[in-house]
């Protein structure tokens, strides 16, 4: 944390000056009440309360005037803000591989339940859309603020949706490169600030060369951050016979490492979850220094309301 004006700052001696002429005072008038009052006649007229209450009203009053003083100095601190026009394209794998069992209920369905609450987890603003692929890829929802179409399309993946069988992690890739070019009528020659996320469970079998795509997303200032979902015992059953499909995770890291996105690995579907929030986190968003004063004069005002309260609750009077 930084201060615009830190020499405001000293006020805060003023304070506990308060502070220290509070506790003076009060143990002043303990002395002399025991010294000058008769305690039968004191313990009969005196009010019985418990004697911290006396001093909440004034402990929130001089807590008000140190925030009120901090605020006035008007720090500054390093805060997350979402990217103006931040999209986000996720590219889900809809292969057969995609069936297997071996995540519960299957690989696809945890999948589709974990981008379902990835998407409702980041901020409205962001414009996000939804890449099916397997031996090509085509675009479901285009980037959008549309939470309810993007919802609909998720509801929609499902094996043979692309038409073509295979895993073509490149076509997705420059996909969705395509679909945040399109975002607007300026995104060809401003494109916005962009992640895309592939999901898969196997390694690239048709289409573009991954690490072709991954030179495009570079190119384009678009990290790529990859998932590789699933177990190496991992089968589907094809007409009564088990066929497997490991997850196969070293094209996705290639990927990653070249465009600078993260690569992660989810065997279960709490690690998916888990990884799409980590994910979360992450995309979308800048740092920038903002003046945060607001914060603390807002709880001083709470603390002001604190001792006014309390003073009238307790001794119906204001401190």
């Amino acid at each position: 944390m930084t201060w615009q004006s830190p020499a405001r700052l000293w006020l805060l001696l003023g304070v506990a000056a308060l502070v220290v002429g509070y506790v003076v005072l009060q143990r002043r008038q303990s002395r002399y009440a025991v010294r000058f009052t008769n305690l039968r006649l004191l313990d009969r007229v005196t009010p019985q309360r418990p004697a911290w209450r006396r001093h909440v009203p004034a402990g929130l009053f001089l807590a008000m005037l140190a925030l009120l003083v901090v605020g006035f100095a008007r720090p500054n601190a390093e805060v997350r803000v979402p990217r103006e026009r931040a999209t986000v394209m996720v590219a889900v794998d809809v292969s057969t591989s995609m069936l297997a069992g071996d995540v519960d209920p299957d690989r696809l369905t945890a999948a589709k339940e974990a981008a379902r609450r990835f998407v409702d987890g980041l901020p409205d603003e962001f414009n996000v859309g939804l890449v099916a692929f397997a031996g090509s890829a085509a675009v479901l929802v285009p980037p959008s603020t549309d939470r309810e179409a993007l919802h609909e399309g998720i509801e929609r993946l499902a094996e043979g949706i692309t038409g073509v069988q295979g895993t073509a992690i490149g076509e997705a890739i420059s996909t969705s490169l395509g679909a945040v070019k399109s975002l607007d009528a300026k995104a060809a020659k401003d494109p916005p600030p962009a992640r895309i996320i592939i999901l898969s469970d196997g390694a690239n079998t048709s289409g573009m060369d991954p690490m072709e795509a991954a030179g495009q997303a570079v190119a384009a200032k678009v990290p790529v951050h990859t998932i590789s979902f699933g177990t190496p015992s991992g089968s589907v059953d094809r007409g009564g016979r088990a066929i497997q499909v490991p997850v196969d995770g070293q094209t996705l890291k290639a990927v990653a490492d070249e465009t600078g996105g993260g690569f992660h690995e989810a065997s279960t579907s709490e690690e998916l979850r888990a990884v799409y929030e980590d994910i979360g986190t992450s995309v979308g968003y800048r740092k920038e220094r903002q003046d945060i004063s607001a914060r603390f004069i807002g709880l001083g005002l709470v603390f002001a309301m604190g001792a006014a309260a309390g003073s009238l609750r307790w001794f119906s009077r204001l401190p």
